[in-house]
């Protein structure tokens, strides 16, 4: 791993502006023609931005207070340059790489909890109930300020998650900022083999409305869910709980959608260079026209907000709760001559009117705070103070089935 010396933050951030504006301002050249508007244009320009790369670096190497590691200022600079395009885009040094592609596929021991990065830092999206995160009450919004002794300012996403895994039995320390505390709690987490968490069932309402909690979004859930929703007959009505649901493959989010929507677009997959893709609702995949609701909150990512996101823009039911996280991109690993490599966002999913869920998530047709612990009494029924879910169940109570 590499581990940038705080004497070097400043240096590094400032590095990484001045490539990101040289490279912005070499856009905006090449753009409006000033260096012209063809290929070659624009390659000059961006040539000559290069010089101002190399005028920092040198400034940098003989007027800084002593005498840098070049290599950890450039690496930090790319760090930087990659994560100001977005949280997933990563660079990996030919050792982080390494340590990437050689971990195991399955069987790694997790602490519970899905990451991601905000304003520099890893954000917890989402924590696995039962797991060590769970135990020690992390929650989606806190944020890891850093693992061990190493800043997540300084680490990638990818790196980020690859040190939160390990054998099963051995420990991680994290560095965890609250909400509401001014300072960081230090919290030991044992890593293990987390089990699938398994499709929460409850009937309500004297059994007219069938409450799904599926955990994770995977090809099994999503048949489970359907021979449920099957099983209980087509007027039932369907309250979906996505909360907390960010793991999972976007096509099984596509394809719980379409188990309640019967045509139409489902969502757009583009990029720049990536061959635009629309999903659309399979009729012979279609399951029920009952009432439905969705229940989502921050801790709700990817192929959760596309559910969320393809019934609320059909206007199929109502979607109830928080903002959701916004996840959703598709990323392309580029390998580097020395070793190292880049994690690239090549394309981004969209919702059927044209919005990017990783840029602006998914807000709820009905918005609903979910209340704090801190607010919650001990001895106060989880049913009486989930507001989200009282509130979900009253507008499914009040639709004909």
């Amino acid at each position: 791993m590499v581990c940038v010396s705080k004497a070097f933050k400043r240096v590094v951030f400032v590095l990484s502006v001045a490539i990101f504006a040289a490279l912005g301002f070499g856009f905006v050249l090449g753009e409006f023609g000033w260096f012209g508007v063809h290929a070659g244009g624009e390659q000059d320009g961006a040539y000559k931005q290069m010089g101002v790369y190399a005028a920092v670096l040198k400034k940098i190497q003989t007027d800084y207070v002593t005498p840098p590691n070049m290599g950890d200022v450039t690496t930090g600079a790319l760090h930087g340059l990659l994560e100001s395009l977005d949280a997933d885009s990563s660079y990996l040094t030919p050792s982080e790489y390494k340590i990437y592609k050689d971990r195991p596929a399955t069987g790694v021991a997790q602490v519970g909890i899905s990451v991601s990065k905000r304003f520099g830092y890893a954000t917890i999206v989402s924590v696995l109930p039962g797991s060590a995160a769970d135990k020690e009450h992390l929650t989606d919004g806190d944020v890891i300020e850093s693992i061990g002794d190493q800043s997540t300012r300084e680490l990638s996403l990818a790196v980020i998650r690859l040190m939160l895994e390990g054998k099963a039995g051995s420990s991680v320390t994290l560095s965890v900022v609250r909400p509401r505390k001014s300072d960081p709690d230090k919290v030991a987490l044992t890593r293990s083999v987390a089990a699938t968490p398994t499709l929460g069932e409850q009937q309500y309402d004297n059994s007219t409305i069938l409450y799904l909690k599926p955990g994770v979004l995977t090809h099994a859930r999503v048949e489970e869910m359907a021979a449920r929703i099957k099983a209980e007959g087509k007027g039932r009505k369907v309250l979906l709980d996505l909360r907390d649901d960010s793991e999972g493959d976007p096509q099984e989010g596509l394809r719980l959608a379409n188990l309640f929507l019967k045509q139409g677009t489902l969502a757009t997959l583009e990029g720049q260079k990536f061959p635009k893709q629309t999903f659309t609702a399979d009729p012979a995949a279609f399951v029920t026209d009952a009432p439905v609701a969705v229940l989502v909150n921050r801790g709700t990512a990817g192929p959760a907000e596309l559910t969320a996101a393809a019934i609320e823009t059909a206007k199929r039911g109502d979607v109830v709760g928080e903002r959701t996280f916004g996840e959703g991109s598709v990323q392309k690993t580029i390998e580097l001559p020395d070793g190292s490599a880049l994690m690239l966002t090549v394309a981004k999913y969209e919702t059927p009117e044209g919005k990017k869920i990783q840029d602006e998530a998914v807000t709820p047709t009905v918005m609903v705070e979910t209340a704090s612990d801190d607010s919650i009494d001990e001895d106060t029924p989880a049913s009486k103070s989930d507001e989200p879910l009282n509130k979900a169940l009253e507008l499914l109570k009040a639709k004909n089935g």
